[in-house]
C-alpha cells in the first residue's frame, strides 16, 4: 500500500476519538490534514469541537475545514491532541519537527489529557534516530555557538535552509537537524539539549504519545503505551 493510502487511513480512524464538545489540539503535518479534513466534515454536520493548531499552516487548514479555531490561553486544558511524527520508536518516543512546528506541537502536547499519534507505516522504527536528524529550534541570537555545542553532544549539526536562506519558524527562530545516527536513551538526550544555552526545544518526545495509531493495508495497527493498560482492561475499543 502506498505511504499516501497508510496516512489517509490513520489520520481518518483518529476522529473516532473525537466527542462532540471537545477542544481538541490539531498537529502539523500530512498524516494530520486527513484527520482535520475528516473532522472539518463532523464539524460542519454540527458537531461541536474547538480546534487549537500547532502552526499557522495548521490554523489556515482548520479555518478552511469549517473548525472553530481556539488558543491555548481559552482552552489551557486539551481533552486530545492527535499528531504526527516522523519516527516512532517500540517504547512510543517519538521524534517531530521536520515539519517545523516542534515548539507548539510539544506544548499542546503536553497540555492535552490524551496525546495521539498517526503514521504510515514508514516511520516506525527500531532504534529513534536511525533515519531521522532531531530538530532543534534555535534562537537566532548566536545560533552558530549553539550549533557548536550541540556539536558537542556527538551529532552531525546543520542549519535548516529555506532556499539560499535560513528556515524561519512561526515564533522566529531557526532549526538545526541534528544527525545523531542512532539515539540509546532518548529521554536524557531531550533534557540535555534543552540545557544547552539557546536550544529553544528539541523534536525528542519521550514519554509524551499514549496512543499510535498506523495506518497499513486492511486498516490500522494500534500501540498503546503500557501505562494506559488499566483503561484499555475496562474496555476501550482502542487498546493495542
Amino acid at each position: 500500500m502506498a505511504a499516501e493510502d497508510e496516512k489517509r487511513i490513520a489520520g481518518e480512524a483518529a476522529v473516532a476519538l473525537v466527542k462532540d464538545g471537545m477542544a481538541v489540539g490539531l498537529g502539523t503535518g500530512s498524516t494530520v490534514r486527513y484527520f482535520i479534513q475528516r473532522l472539518g466534515q463532523l464539524a460542519r454536520e454540527g458537531m461541536s469541537v474547538i480546534g487549537v493548531p500547532t502552526s499557522m499552516q495548521t490554523e489556515r487548514l482548520a479555518a478552511q475545514a469549517g473548525i472553530k479555531v481556539g488558543t491555548l490561553q481559552d482552552h489551557p486544558e486539551l481533552d486530545l491532541t492527535v499528531d504526527g511524527a516522523d519516527e516512532v520508536d517500540p517504547k512510543l518516543d517519538l521524534i517531530k519537527g521536520l515539519g517545523g512546528a516542534l515548539f507548539r506541537e510539544k506544548i499542546v502536547a503536553k497540555a492535552s489529557k490524551r496525546f495521539v499519534v498517526v503514521v504510515d507505516s514508514s516511520k516506525v522504527v527500531r532504534n529513534l534516530g536511525e533515519k531521522t536528524p532531531v530538530p532543534v529550534e534555535v534562537h537566532v541570537f548566536g545560533w552558530k555557538a549553539t550549533l557548536g555545542w550541540l556539536s558537542d553532544l556527538g551529532c552531525k549539526p546543520s542549519l535548516r535552509k529555506s532556499g539560499m536562506n535560513p528556515y524561519m519558524t512561526d515564533n522566529g527562530n531557526f532549526i538545526v537537524d541534528c544527525a545523531f545516527g542512532g539515539i540509546p536513551d532518548p529521554a536524557a538526550l531531550e533534557e540535555n539539549i534543552n540545557n544547552i544555552p539557546g536550544a529553544v526545544q528539541n523534536g525528542i518526545f519521550a514519554g509524551m504519545a499514549d496512543l499510535v495509531i498506523v495506518g497499513k493495508a486492511g486498516g490500522v495497527k494500534r500501540l498503546e503505551r503500557a501505562k494506559r493498560a488499566v483503561s484499555a482492561a475496562s474496555g476501550s475499543p482502542l487498546s493495542a
